[in-house]
């Protein structure tokens, strides 16, 4: 049941013990960085986890602007990976790694892919993109770790993916929970029984905003378990945190991050149970230990045990990042709750964008939704009914009205990556 079970189960006494002594460990490696020479220069031994409080907040702005070697630590002959962002707004941001750093990014992967069920015996297809994208290699060095034979595919052409888990008998998936979903009508489309053609049991889900409505019918459409990981590159990658076999929240791996929540307004720590933005400060990095890095994700910390026994604690599903909020007339909305709601809906189909729009001189949400046509057989008077109760159920849920537009099955664009659901459409002020 257990990866490592003297970590995974080890006494919060002696968890939060370690946790100070590496913190101590990292603020020491960090002061040889150009970026926190200075900031941290005043900041002496820790003598409790109460004072890393007074560690300074990094943020993607601080590496952008200290792009490319500000945050590096090690001698550049002692770097073996270095992963980064598009950077299409400016300096991308970049994340270097040591030979000791890919390892123990690998083994918390493997661990993760473990606590979820994935075995030796296990064939794991990636469907994710690999190169300057962590997703895709954190989840492949993991599978090699924990021994399964990892198939690399990576993303698209999805008769291709089905070719390889029927022949390979695939038992374990990583992808996209919106590729998942159109890959489902590829199925569907070839006729493939997922009972009898495929060996499917586990799918790991993440890398994009998605409701548990979402997971749930992936589990459905697959007759799989579909487990929610966490991860973010500045970090490392996946596997950060991630869920067990009770599937009641992620296990967030606290030998490897110190988490704290705080408050996205005053930046004020807030109790386990309260929401806010998840700060991590790295354990166990030796390129680049980062101090109190906000993730911007929203989240909580449940601290009550888990009934696997593991004594990390755990983040609740991301809910939203404070950058994906949208300010509509001065409400706030998260995609996420737009999801939700279309998702209740059968005759909606799973595709579907957000526009932000100019209308008669205010925002407006326009939502882009493609008809399911297995469910919904009704005429123009009856998609009119839909159309209005869909538009009734999200003010409900948002607070604002928005304009509800059914589309034909099909004709709304599809991304290799991760899908792009909000679009602004609106003039620059």
């Amino acid at each position: 049941m257990f990866w490592q079970k003297d970590i995974e189960t080890m006494d919060r006494k002696d968890l939060r013990k370690f946790q100070l002594d590496c913190i101590n460990k990292q603020i020491a490696l960090a002061k040889k960085s150009q970026f926190y020479k200075d900031k941290l220069a005043k900041i002496g031994e820790l003598k409790s986890l109460d004072e890393v409080r007074k560690l300074p907040f990094t943020t993607k702005q601080d590496l952008r602007d200290s792009f490319p070697y500000g945050c590096l630590v090690t001698d550049l002959k002692d770097v073996v990976r270095m992963h980064s962002s598009s950077g299409t707004t400016g300096n991308p941001t970049v994340v270097f790694h040591t030979k000791d750093d890919i390892a123990n990014w690998a083994n918390i992967s493997a661990r993760s892919m473990y606590c979820a069920g994935a075995r030796s015996t296990d064939v794991f297809q990636n469907t994710m993109g690999y190169g300057l994208f962590s997703g895709g290699l954190g989840f492949h060095y993991g599978g090699e770790r924990l021994g399964m034979m990892t198939i690399p595919i990576g993303p698209g052409n999805s008769k291709r993916q089905l070719w390889f888990m029927q022949h390979f008998k695939t038992t374990v998936v990583h992808i996209l929970p919106s590729y998942a979903l159109r890959l489902s009508n590829t199925v569907k489309e070839l006729g493939i029984d997922v009972k009898k053609d495929l060996n499917l049991r586990i799918f790991f889900i993440g890398a994009e905003p998605h409701s548990e409505a979402m997971r749930r019918k992936i589990e459905e459409l697959y007759n799989v378990k579909a487990y929610n990981s966490y991860g973010l590159s500045e970090i490392s990658g996946p596997g950060i945190a991630f869920e067990c076999q009770c599937q009641q929240h992620l296990h967030i791996w606290e030998d490897y991050v110190y988490p704290e929540i705080v408050d996205p307004k005053t930046f004020e720590p807030l109790p386990d149970g309260e929401e806010g933005e998840l700060v991590l400060t790295t354990l166990q990095r030796q390129a680049m230990p980062l101090m109190r890095y906000r993730t911007k994700d929203l989240t909580r910390i449940i601290s009550e045990p888990c009934a696997c026994g593991r004594t990390h604690r755990r983040i609740a599903r991301i809910t939203a990042r404070t950058d994906d909020m949208m300010i509509i007339n001065g409400v706030n909305i998260f995609p996420i709750q737009i999801e939700k709601t279309i998702l209740s809906i059968p005759e909606a189909g799973k595709n579907y964008v957000i526009e932000l729009i100019d209308h008669n001189c205010m925002d407006k949400l326009r939502i882009k939704i493609e008809i399911n046509n297995d469910t919904f057989k009704g005429t123009l008077k009856d998609l009119e009914k839909l159309q209005n109760k869909l538009i009734s159920e999200l003010k409900q849920e948002l607070d604002v009205t928005p304009i509800v537009q059914f589309v034909e099955a099909g004709s709304l664009p599809v991304s290799e990556g991760k899908a792009k659901r909000v679009i602004d459409l609106r003039a620059k002020k």
